[in-house]
């Protein structure tokens, strides 16, 4: 027995009838993000070193003490990655991808990443995630999108006892006005506060508010409030996401604290914990990331996404198992004048819910170049809905094999494309 080889601490084999339920949360994934209208991708297990530190921060947990780095026999750097969003986003830079796929691009992975982290029921050195990354729209419907989308998954897989965490880290500009007074907040306290925050009291404050340390975390309770910092644009942004929540009877919490692990984020950034899980309760994390492309040497493209963890997942879940019927019935949703709003997009969740692929615009676009969309996407029908059809509860209905348009009830669409 001496001479046995066993699995490396922190990793896990996936045997037979564990196999099942990863394809069961697989599956649900692969099948919500084709409804949804994003494509899969795969990146390579290692990177080059520099493309986290440069990404996710040199100062952060993940960079400074959570990686698996060597060098190869080439004497190059490389990293087992330890998270995706910046392997997503070299790819998307390095293969042109808003030239050859669009403006907007809505990718999609289910992969395993790495660090040496301290083992524990939901936290593994080797693990896996799948995630989502909306890139090429600035606009606050995107952010919702992922939000709904992430929510979706979650609830098609039958996970309960979620509390959504969200927050606004603002915009570059807004946060060094923040970033300064933070700074001040944190001087006479500087001896209580922990060697790794004391270094990143120089190189981004913002990270202390992510402590878990006692100690820091009494401190932390008089810190400034972000959101007071929050430009004019910033605020509206965040506001718009809120009150379409709520207009959805979506619960949250908003926590000024909420900065995530990552240095890449701005503006939006959530959390969806769970109560069945344990001490690590998050099981999925996101935001938006406006910068994160050009600092990674493409042009200024604004992006957002979210990761969930597959093995939280796992806990929480339990014993449940749901099915769900199958269809490939695709509809666009074109609007005119910026009609957007949640009565929109509760249709639209309906539709998906009932196995319904649809697609609807995030950059808002000209009605031209929603109906290009339309023809590129192969849908069978499209939606159309203006001020008027808005105001006097209508939608107008155009098949586009046969060229028929109709007009119908807002409220008898789902029951149009159930006959």
């Amino acid at each position: 027995m001496k001479n046995n080889i066993y699995s490396i601490k922190g990793t896990k084999d996936i045997l037979p009838d564990d196999s099942i339920k990863w394809r069961f949360i697989e599956n649900k994934v692969h099948k919500i993000m084709k409804n949804w209208g994003f494509g899969q991708i795969r990146t390579p297990v290692f990177e080059k070193t520099q493309l986290f530190k440069r990404s996710v921060g040199e100062e952060t947990d993940i960079v400074s003490k959570q990686m698996y780095s060597f060098k190869d026999q080439s004497d190059n750097d490389l990293t087992l990655r330890p998270e995706l969003t910046a392997p997503v986003m070299r790819a998307y830079i390095q293969h042109n991808m808003e030239r050859h796929y669009g403006s907007l691009n809505k990718l999609y992975y289910i992969d395993s990443l790495y660090r040496q982290e301290r083992p524990q029921a939901g936290r593994l050195r080797e693990f896996s995630q799948f995630g989502a990354e909306a890139i090429g729209s600035e606009n606050p419907e995107q952010d919702l999108e992922i939000i709904f989308l992430v929510l979706n998954i979650f609830k098609d897989l039958g996970l309960d006892n979620l509390n959504i965490l969200i927050n606004s880290v603002g915009s570059i500009k807004s946060r060094e006005n923040y970033k300064k007074d933070l700074i001040k907040f944190f001087q006479p306290h500087k001896k209580k506060l922990s060697e790794i925050s004391k270094k990143r009291l120089e190189a981004n404050p913002l990270r202390i508010l992510d402590s878990k340390i006692p100690e820091e975390i009494e401190i932390l309770k008089n810190a400034p409030d972000i959101f007071d910092y929050l430009s004019k644009n910033d605020k509206e942004h965040f506001d718009y996401i809120l009150s379409t929540m709520k207009s959805c009877n979506i619960k949250f919490s908003r926590d000024p604290k909420l900065v995530r692990g990552l240095d890449y984020y701005s503006r939006t950034t959530f959390e969806i914990v769970s109560s069945d899980v344990g001490a690590q309760s998050a099981i999925c994390g996101g935001g938006r990331y406006d910068s994160l492309v050009e600092k990674l040497g493409g042009k200024p493209t604004p992006a957002v996404g979210f990761a969930a963890g597959i093995d939280r997942i796992l806990i929480a879940l339990s014993k449940k198992e749901i099915s769900q019927k199958t269809s490939e019935r695709s509809i666009q949703i074109i609007c005119f004048e910026d009609i957007f709003n949640y009565k929109i997009l509760n249709k639209i969740l309906q539709l998906r819910k009932s196995g319904i692929i649809v697609y609807f615009d995030t950059l808002r676009r000209s009605i031209k170049a929603q109906m290009r969309e339309a023809n590129k996407n192969k849908v069978s029908h499209v939606i159309i809905i203006g001020s008027h059809e808005m105001e006097n509860n209508k939608a107008q209905i155009k098949d586009l094999n046969s060229s028929m348009q109709v007009e119908i009830d807002f409220d008898e669409i789902n029951n149009y494309f159930q006959k």
